[in-house]
């Protein structure tokens, strides 16, 4: 008992230190067992107690030893105190010797010993008096109120934000590159007085579009004209980019409004920024700013448009990387995150985004000298020529992750549409020198006049929709831009087929004439269907909506461009006294929700492209053909025109730029 008693003296003081006896697992004497091992554990227990004493007192010794002994040249220096770490130790010259002739070490040498501690003396001082300043802000800090707090911290927040964007490193200059040949930018003054007149007019209903914007919707992607406030719609993600900027410039230029022009140049050089957390879709990013930017800074020669253009496709690059190189139909502007809309065919991309990069991908490539644009588009196109189609036909939905195509739907309209256009106008802008793209779209068309394009019982030649071996009689008036297309491509065709072609596209635009003559307003619906007894007329509720659309009025431009017949400026200003009786309001111009009712409500709407494309098409089928002459510029799907480019090699992904100013 007296030994149990002095085992029990001894660990009780280390309880403190020792996780409690309740937490610890102990083993189980046996039965009968002798106490004498348990006493033997004790004393090792004491024992170990003792050596770690032993140790520590050791250890203490030889810290003191280092600490407190004189420093001399058989010593080095080995101080752990704060000190030596703000005080740097000083080394000799490299080289400097001792008078007795040895290298001088610190703390060696009477002269540098003293200046040494001099200077160690002085960085004491200084840090004593830093450490008082802080000390006396803190309390100074403690006196104020937590209004006057929060105010210090935002100024500071706000002085971070502004030393961050000036360490923004400059954009690398890009390199320098011939302009090409500029022509036919200032001309178009019609001859006949009437003519002109409609002209004006044309140029007033932009003004009042513009005015409108600039006063209630400045700097928001579009407006909502009967609110008078700014708009924006999912494609462009939760930013306000100035979309309706952006796609004017180019219109405003065209039609002489240099005022208006420069109002939104400034905003570009100082609001304009694509580094902003938003997911926007690639291809109407890439079709109205990268386009409208690319077709301002050919106009104008501004080099801020250039400049703009390439830092937006810059972040439009990570939604390439996909297991195919078929891009995400969005991505986010910060992150480079992609991603496909989720109702589209499970997952997959749509033909009319990813093919409708091309043009504006090839102009990066030769502003930037970087191939990766122009390498991105031309593996699209690789890829596809590669795959089967059925029927000969370009599904619209193909998957990014698999390389396979969704579901089996074929449209000019929507989801396709722009894919085809842009296959005939890379052609075009290489200076027809891309025969791959001609023959691609030929083919292409050729599969659409087989499967797609049908003659009613009135007589109108449509182009329907191929749903899963099906054709349905339906239109939509998106693809009413395909009367001008064929008429684009109608030079160059196969087998001496231009003629055809040229009345082809006449014929889908008297089609889609009538479905404007069929309605109440003289504006065409969304859709219209040829059966059951109706011909180019809607038919359901949600069809019957006319949003400022332009491809009917692009088609009549290129008609007359090629025809010049009369009927066609006819048929325009008819749509735009229709645009300016029925979607007029006082704060711009707004789409209507019912063609067909003599008192239609407003969706509050004024899109962008009514200012890039409506407009600007109307305005260049009442001026002569020396303004924007198709032997020089080619127009993108947002009607922003781009030069012809001269490319002499297509070999292995790379092109050779050749220009008329070369």
């Amino acid at each position: 008992e007296m030994v149990k008693g002095e085992c029990i003296s001894v660990l009780e003081p280390c309880r403190g230190s020792l996780l409690p006896l309740s937490g610890r697992r102990i083993p189980t004497l046996s039965p009968g067992a002798a106490s004498f091992p348990h006493h033997r554990a004790t004393l090792r227990l004491s024992e170990k107690f003792i050596l770690l004493l032993i140790l520590s007192a050791f250890i203490t010794l030889c810290f003191g030893a280092f600490f407190f002994l004189p420093d001399n040249s058989k010593h080095k220096r080995f101080d752990l105190g704060l000190e030596d770490v703000l005080i740097p130790h000083i080394e000799a010259p490299k080289g400097a010797k001792h008078p007795g002739g040895q290298v001088v070490i610190h703390g060696q040498g009477g002269h540098d010993e003293h200046r040494h501690r001099e200077e160690e003396e002085s960085l004491r001082d200084k840090i004593r008096v830093d450490h008082e300043r802080a000390l006396q802000e803190a309390k100074e800090k403690l006196r104020k109120s937590r209004d006057e707090l929060r105010a210090e911290i935002q100024t500071e927040k706000s002085k971070v934000v502004e030393d961050l964007k000036k360490k923004k490193e400059v954009p690398k200059p890009l390199p320098p590159v011939p302009m090409p040949k500029v022509v036919g930018v200032n001309d178009g003054d019609p001859v006949e007085p009437d003519v002109k007149e409609k002209r004006d007019k044309i140029r007033e209903m932009m003004k009042h579009a513009w005015d409108s914007y600039r006063q209630y919707g400045w700097g928001h992607n579009e407006l909502k004209p009967l609110a008078k406030k700014g708009h924006s719609t999912n494609i462009f993600g939760n930013s306000q980019m100035g979309a309706t900027i952006v796609d004017a410039l180019d219109s405003l230029y065209m039609m002489g409004l240099h005022d208006e022009f420069k109002d939104g140049q400034e905003w570009i050089e100082q609001n304009l920024d694509f580094s902003v957390n938003a997911e926007v879709s690639v291809f109407e990013v890439n079709i109205r700013f990268t386009g409208g930017l690319l077709a301002a800074y050919y106009l104008s020669g501004q080099e801020v448009f250039k400049v703009k253009a390439v830092q937006l496709a810059e972040k439009l690059l990570p939604a390439f990387n996909t297991p195919t190189g078929i891009p995400w139909a969005m991505v986010n502007l910060k992150s480079g995150v992609g991603r496909n809309w989720g109702w589209a065919s499970a997952g997959s991309s749509i033909l009319a985004e990813f093919g409708t990069l091309h043009m504006e991908f090839v102009h990066l490539t030769y502003l930037t000298g970087n191939p990766a644009y122009y390498q991105k588009v031309m593996h699209i196109r690789k890829l596809l020529a590669k795959m089967d189609r059925p029927n000969g036909l370009y599904p619209n939905y193909l998957n990014p992750r698999t390389g396979r195509w969704g579901q089996h739907h074929t449209s000019v309209g929507g989801l396709g549409d722009s894919f085809y256009e842009y296959l005939l106008k890379a052609w075009l802008m290489s200076d027809k020198t891309d025969t791959e793209a001609r023959k691609t779209y030929d083919d292409a068309i050729e599969a659409i006049e087989r499967h797609l394009i049908r003659k009613s019982n009135g007589g109108l030649t449509f182009i329907g929709e191929w749903k899963n071996g099906h054709l349905e009689r339906k239109m939509g008036h998106l693809t009413c831009f395909a009367g001008g297309m064929f008429a684009l491509g109608a030079d160059g065709s196969p087998d001496d087929k231009a003629g055809h072609y040229l009345q082809l596209g006449a014929e889908i635009a008297h089609t889609c004439h009538e479905s404007y003559d069929r309605t109440v307003l003289k504006l065409g619906p969304e859709a219209f269907k040829f059966d059951s007894g109706l011909e180019a007329v809607a038919v359901r509720q949600n069809e019957k909506y006319y949003i400022l659309r332009p491809e009917v009025i692009e088609t009549y431009w290129y008609m007359w461009r090629f025809t010049h017949d009369p009927k066609y400026r006819q048929w325009g200003w008819e749509a735009a006294q229709a645009i300016d009786k029925y979607c007029r309001v006082s704060g711009g111009f707004s789409g209507v929700k019912d063609v067909y009712s003599s008192n239609p409500t407003y969706d509050d709407v004024q899109q962008s492209f009514f200012l890039a494309e409506t407009l600007k098409y109307l305005y260049l089928l009442f001026s002569s053909d020396d303004l924007m002459p198709l032997e020089s510029w080619v127009f993108n799907t947002e009607a922003h025109p781009l030069p012809v480019l001269h490319l002499t090699d297509f070999s292995e992904g790379i092109c050779i730029f050749q220009t008329e100013s070369d």
